[in-house]
């Protein structure tokens, strides 16, 4: 085939808030109103102290006005933009607008990214099922490209997250989605999680921790974003060695996990320092056997085979680590709609990133992958690659890619 099967490991899609509160039960849409009434007075507040009013508004223009978000829950718009992007099929998250303009909501209660931190943790889980319930209608109007991953607030009540998964499950939806940080909740080496580890790896439900979440102990003092931002993947990674290191993938061989919109380039050498203080040697010897109490191989035989990288508009030094950090635990995704994504100009940035890349790999990263942990239905798909998959030329050949960033 001439044509790259192209998979978003990462996409975010979520409705307006009216649409949310007829997906919420009845008991909570009076708690639901007041909680969006206080996200409109942050919005507000967060507009008024907006630096880049410039990029903002150039995003619009070169969205068509809405940013994209449209295609965060019109399923014929979702479609047709996928199309101009060369992508087939996709991972839907939550959490769609990254700019404040209200023009859809995040997952009710902040369920979503946020896993529902400083919320009280019935809303939290009523809010994650509101968005389960329309995530799975969304996902069942393009069943073959849609890939749903369901919010599941984990850190307060096991029981209610397990039942969540099972019904997600149902529902068709393919992975979960945990929060990244587990606050003032016990951590993730905590047995009291080993029935949410069991029941993924039972249903086959891919797990997956994603960028967004830092910590609040900044304040609001010069430089508090900078900070923010240099952090941010550590705190979307930290799980990686918690569930490694506390034997989660030694317990549960067959769970599959992913850390989503976090780049690749950190994982190589965090993996190779674990190795060396389960191998042991000098600097560790003091410690005794604390790095195999509770795994019998080495930490990258666990990234191997349990472990991939969604790595959302990878840079070029995800690309240059890409064997270190291992070709088939490489995923590719266009983080549509946030516009640090590669949406508009995905066909110019895979161009960019895959042109040197030799073709097996790069089938691999951009979709092979991603297809076989997620079950895709390829036969289904082939028709649809066949008409608006990137070419070969397209990406490696001299033929221009427009358009390009303007």
């Amino acid at each position: 085939m001439d044509r790259y099967l192209v998979i978003s490991s990462d996409g975010h899609a979520g409705p307006p808030a009216p649409v949310y509160r007829d997906y919420l039960e009845e008991r909570y849409k009076p708690a639901f109103d007041e909680y969006q009434e206080q996200v409109r007075q942050l919005l507000e507040l967060s507009r008024a102290m907006r630096q880049n009013e410039e990029f903002v508004a150039k995003w619009e223009r070169i969205t068509g006005g809405d940013g994209g978000l449209t295609a965060a829950y019109d399923s014929d718009v979702r479609n047709r933009v996928l199309d101009e992007q060369g992508v087939a099929a996709e991972v839907l998250f939550p959490d769609a607008d990254v700019l404040g303009t209200g023009r859809v909501s995040a997952s009710p209660f902040g369920s979503g990214l946020n896993g529902g931190a400083g919320t009280e943790p019935e809303l939290a889980m009523a809010g994650a099922r509101a968005h389960n319930r329309w995530l799975a209608d969304f996902c069942a109007q393009a069943p073959h490209r849609r890939i749903g991953v369901a919010v599941v607030p984990i850190l307060h009540d096991v029981d209610a997250a397990v039942a969540e998964i099972r019904a997600a499950h149902g529902m068709g939806l393919r992975g979960v989605l945990i929060p990244t940080r587990w606050f003032d909740a016990p951590a993730y080496l905590d047995p009291r999680y080993e029935p949410v580890w069991a029941v993924c790896e039972e249903l086959g439900m891919v797990l997956h921790t994603h960028s967004g979440a830092g910590p609040a102990d900044y304040g609001l003092g010069p430089g508090m974003m900078a900070i923010y931002a240099t952090e941010a993947y550590w705190w979307a990674a930290r799980p990686l060695w918690v569930l490694i290191w506390s034997g989660v993938f030694e317990r549960h061989p067959g769970l599959r996990y992913v850390i989503a919109e976090n780049g690749a380039w950190w994982a190589p050498d965090i993996l190779a320092k674990m190795d060396e203080k389960f191998v042991g040697g000098h600097n560790t010897e003091k410690m005794g056997k604390v790095f195999r109490e509770a795994i019998s191989m080495k930490p990258t035989e666990y990234f191997d085979r349990n472990c991939f990288l969604a790595a959302s508009t990878p840079g070029v030094e995800d690309m240059e680590r890409r064997h270190l950090v291992g070709v088939g635990n490489f995923l590719w995704g266009n983080d549509l709609p946030h516009p640090e994504g590669t949406f508009p100009y995905t066909r110019y940035w895979i161009r960019e990133r895959f042109r040197e890349v030799p073709v097996d790999e790069a089938r691999r990263m951009l979709g092979e992958t991603a297809a076989d942990l997620y079950g895709v239905d390829r036969a289904a798909l082939a028709p649809l690659v066949a008409r608006i998959g990137p070419s070969l030329d397209e990406v490696h050949g001299d033929r221009p890619v427009t358009p390009a960033p303007a």
